[in-house]
């Protein structure tokens, strides 16, 4: 019984969370976005692993975006500009919409900690997967010329598919989101 209560209380705390969307400024929400998976993207302005995995991600979003899949990059550094974030979104085209998590409020509910790191949100809003795009990158400074995982699409097909994850989470290489705890 009190499994139950405290599903229903997370439940209730997940849909009560509201982000500041870059674009326009207006609180959204989005869990409320009708999806079959929900991806979230950890990304910053100045973290050039972010840029270089644009067409990866843009390849992906092309992919799903029929099957239902929703992309969000998302920029909790409370520090970048809008005019930054725009400049962006528009110099490496990043799919889906761009969420301001300044408190990090959705880096804690997805576990990120770097950029870029992804999370796969269900379609009932349950975490099944955090952790890097793919294995490209080895370490900071060091990546292989292409990656033999491909972690995030691999969540993603399970996600909506409702096939479990051999691997949930794996460590992603970039640049540290800032006053993350």
């Amino acid at each position: 019984m009190w499994r139950l209560c405290a599903a229903a209380w997370w439940a209730a705390l997940v849909v009560a969370e509201v982000f500041p969307a870059v674009l326009d400024d207006k609180p959204v929400d989005p869990f409320l976005v009708k999806a079959r998976a929900r991806v979230f993207v950890f990304v910053r302005t100045d973290c050039p692993i972010s840029n270089r995995y644009a067409p990866e991600l843009n390849r992906l979003a092309r992919e799903f975006a029929s099957r239902g899949v929703v992309f969000w990059m998302v920029y909790s550094d409370r520090t970048e500009s809008r005019e930054a974030i725009l400049k962006q979104i528009d110099e490496y085209r990043l799919p889906g919409v761009a969420l301001r998590d300044p408190d990090h409020s959705l880096a804690r509910m997805a576990k990120a900690t770097i950029a870029p790191e992804a999370a796969v949100f269900s379609g009932d809003g349950r975490l099944v997967y955090h952790g890097r795009i793919d294995n490209r990158y080895v370490e900071l400074g060091k990546a292989m010329i292409a990656p033999t995982r491909h972690d995030l699409e691999d969540a993603i097909k399970a996600a909506i598919t409702g096939r479990p994850l051999a691997i949930a989470s794996a460590p992603a290489i970039g640049c540290s989101l800032s006053d993350i705890q």
